[in-house]
């Protein structure tokens, strides 16, 4: 029997049995889950009157790129102009970098992608120092760089907290005609209070006041300026204000989660609940799609078992789930109830507490879930995807 390790780059291993012919730990994508996530988002999005962009710094897996692109997503958001680079690399041909670009070396990146005219980018700014170093920069590339102006809120990430700030920064585009103010950029994903949805809905009115502003004012470039913000957790709140009749016929409205594509067993689990809670219209929403599935590896007492997972495996900032077992010689699954739980990681071992009557034994194998996809994927330089029979139906290469 030829077993392939997933961890190898460059090995597929499509055609595999995922238990039987696949080395693990390995990351695990199941096939249908993604495919109703990718429809049921782009279906939200579009009911909404918005595009999508969707987060590529999630999986930085291309192919899964071009099915988002596929199913009607306007462009893909990244983090680092390395990942626009790798983007473009791939065929992506409109691109949002969420972030300041800084540095003469990253804006180079960005140059050499623009220069061959076929690639629409656009970057943030919050600052007329930086405003100022791009526009001498592409100045002197002979390119026009296109540019957001992001707003932000005290004590969050980066962003203009005042109207001064905004003034400072849009003042200090419209001095160089290699920049192009071309939409308004927000993140809520930042806001922690005892009044968090209040708070994130007040926000993103206030982005929108903001754009509307601008455009007033005659700061944007084009007739049809971007507003953009949403992560994986408020997109509901971020749909429902952009759909509001003056921002939807004054902008491109545009959603960017990333993490909606996989889901997870954590953080946006809880997410989702509280979505749900929100919108008892909606019966169902996103399914989880990733899975580590790692062997257990011992049982060296009572109540304790070791799998041979970590750190360099899964996410962890908060513990893994363990969902199933699939013990040797028995052809299903069976489920693992919260008795289960993963109590302590090191690099490449799971402290496992059980209860008694476990009766799990090495070489048995654990599909764990994960919270926060994007800390999980970047662990792994191949992708699994499986059937609804775990049969590996293709491997997908990642590039972080």
């Amino acid at each position: 029997m030829q077993v392939t390790s997933i961890r190898q780059k460059g090995l597929p291993v499509s055609g595999k049995q995922l238990l039987q012919d696949v080395s693990l730990p390995a990351l695990v994508l199941h096939q249908s889950a993604v495919q109703h996530n990718l429809g049921w988002m782009q279906q939200y999005a579009t009911a909404h009157g918005a595009e999508l962009a969707p987060h590529g710094k999630t999986t930085m897996a291309p192919a899964l790129f071009q099915r988002q692109m596929d199913a009607g997503a306007w462009g893909i958001t990244l983090a680092t102009a390395t990942q626009c680079a790798v983007a473009a690399q791939h065929g992506i041909r409109r691109m949002l970098l969420a972030n300041q670009l800084l540095g003469q070396a990253n804006m180079q990146i960005v140059a050499d992608l623009l220069r061959p005219g076929d690639i629409e980018f656009h970057c943030l700014v919050d600052s007329a120092v930086n405003v100022h170093q791009l526009g001498a920069f592409f100045h002197q590339q002979g390119l026009t760089l296109n540019v957001m102006l992001e707003v932000g809120v005290v004590n969050g990430r980066c962003g203009c907290r005042t109207q001064q700030q905004i003034n400072e920064v849009t003042a200090a585009i419209a001095q160089y005609d290699s920049l192009a103010l071309s939409g308004i950029e927000g993140y809520e994903g930042v806001i922690f209070s005892d009044s968090e949805q209040q708070d994130v809905a007040a926000f993103i009115s206030m982005l929108v006041k903001t754009a509307l502003a601008l455009k007033t004012a005659g700061k944007f470039a084009s007739e049809h300026p971007i507003i953009t913000a949403s992560g994986s957790t408020w997109y509901d709140l971020v749909a429902e204000a952009f759909a509001r009749e003056d921002a939807r016929d004054a902008f491109i409205t545009l959603m960017r989660p990333g993490c909606y594509l996989v889901h997870d067993h954590g953080i946006y689990k809880q997410a989702q609940n509280a979505l749900l809670a929100r919108h008892p219209e909606m019966h169902s929403a996103l399914l989880p799609a990733m899975e580590v599935f790692a062997y257990v590896q011992s049982t060296p007492e009572a109540g304790r078992v070791i799998a041979a997972l970590g750190k360099r495996d899964i996410a962890h900032d908060s513990m893994p789930v363990p969902l199933r077992v699939y013990q040797q010689g028995q052809s299903e699954a069976r489920s693992l109830d919260a008795s289960y739980q993963v109590v302590r990681l090191m690099d490449q071992h799971a402290f496992l507490q059980v209860p008694a009557d476990h009766q799990l034994t090495p070489g048995d194998i654990i599909a764990f879930g994960a919270s926060h996809p994007c800390l999980t994927f970047d662990k792994w330089r191949q992708l699994c995807v499986v059937d609804d029979n775990l049969q590996v139906v293709e491997t997908l290469p990642t590039f972080f």
